[in-house]
């Protein structure tokens, strides 16, 4: 059994790491590629740099941060990041696959809502749940 090799555009993981960000927007999609033309904001430079200093030190720790408008590029593969959903800091491991996402995307902030059997003192019309 032979795994597929993962290819963004035709491109493979190497080649993508190998990219300047510029040559990078011009295979994203549109919103990537915006946001990569006009610049990255201080905050996301900060984890960057953050990111490349661990990258450098082969250190394999994971980086907290608020910034769900974190665009994942090409380096951040097999990275660990933990993001904020509003609550608390879910863990998201970095995959080929995430490269022209958010961070945001795989952090989610709402929960799947649960209903369970009326409370004590239901009004009578309130006591019956559809059938599963």
């Amino acid at each position: 059994m032979s795994t597929k090799e993962f290819r963004l555009r035709g491109y493979t993981l190497e080649e993508l790491q190998q990219m300047s960000l510029s040559e990078l927007a011009k295979i994203l999609n549109a919103r990537a590629r915006r946001t990569l033309n006009r610049g990255l904001s201080p905050e996301n430079k900060k984890i960057l740099e953050k990111i490349r200093k661990y990258r450098k030190l082969g250190m394999n720790k994971v980086i907290r941060t608020h910034r769900r408008d974190m665009l994942i590029l090409p380096e951040m593969v097999g990275m660990k990041m933990a993001v904020h959903n509003g609550k608390e800091f879910v863990e998201v491991t970095v995959t080929p696959e995430m490269i022209g996402h958010y961070l945001g995307e795989f952090a989610m902030t709402n929960k799947i809502v649960r209903h369970s059997s009326p409370g004590k003192g239901a009004t009578r019309s309130s006591k019956f749940l559809p059938l599963k």
